[in-house]
């Protein structure tokens, strides 16, 4: 009996050596990151979303702590090394939230063609902001009131929607309208390893 009760203690004690919190202690601290949605569909995000079961790996290497997906508010955004942002610059609150995340990040990413180019909330670029304005708010068939909201609570409309790099530098555009999962997997590991993403007709067509 005493030396089978020795044999089992001696596997108890044996089993704390092997752990792996000492190999996690002297683990690199994580890529502190924050994404951020302006003018767009939230569609880029939703890309982002179907990593699915990469993002079991992804959150291995980066914390998101300032993003829609996890709710924080603007007033609360930390210093981060990498900032995503999805859509254009279409009014002054969206360029002082865009101006500080510049000034919080390292590294700044433009998701999605709406972030590289304006995309489709640009389409209004050809029209005088007025005549947008009415048609929205006074013509349309659905609007039970014709109203201009005009309160000082609600940020006011540029003239013309703007990408992110004609308000702040950007360090990366990655282009679709989404870029699919993979894409963004690709540039996201890409930079987690140090290296500079490379786009050509493999990883950029869509079909």
């Amino acid at each position: 009996m005493n030396k089978t009760t020795r044999k089992k203690t001696t596997k108890k004690t044996t089993r704390p050596a092997a752990a792996k919190p000492a190999v996690t202690a002297g683990a690199p601290a994580k890529v502190r990151v924050a994404t951020m949605w302006l003018s767009g569909c939230s569609g880029c995000h939703m890309s982002f979303l179907d990593l699915d079961e990469r993002l079991v790996e992804l959150v291995k290497l980066i914390d998101i702590l300032f993003s829609p997906i996890v709710d924080t508010k603007v007033k609360d955004m930390p210093q981060v090394d990498v900032g995503i942002v999805e859509g254009c610059v279409n009014n002054t609150d969206q360029e002082h939230e865009l101006r500080m995340l510049r000034d919080r990040c390292k590294i700044l990413i433009a998701l999605g063609d709406c972030a590289c180019t304006g995309n489709i909330p640009a389409l209004r670029n050809q029209f005088p902001l007025k005549d947008c304005l009415a048609r929205a708010y006074e013509q349309a068939e659905s609007n039970r009131i014709s109203c201009i909201p005009n309160d000082p609570v609600v940020p006011k409309l540029y003239p013309k929607a703007r990408p992110l790099q004609e308000v702040v530098k950007v360090d990366l555009h990655i282009p679709g309208c989404p870029p699919d999962a993979d894409v963004i997997w690709y540039a996201l590991t890409e930079l987690l390893a140090g290296r500079t993403p490379q786009w050509n007709e493999k990883n950029l067509r869509y079909d």
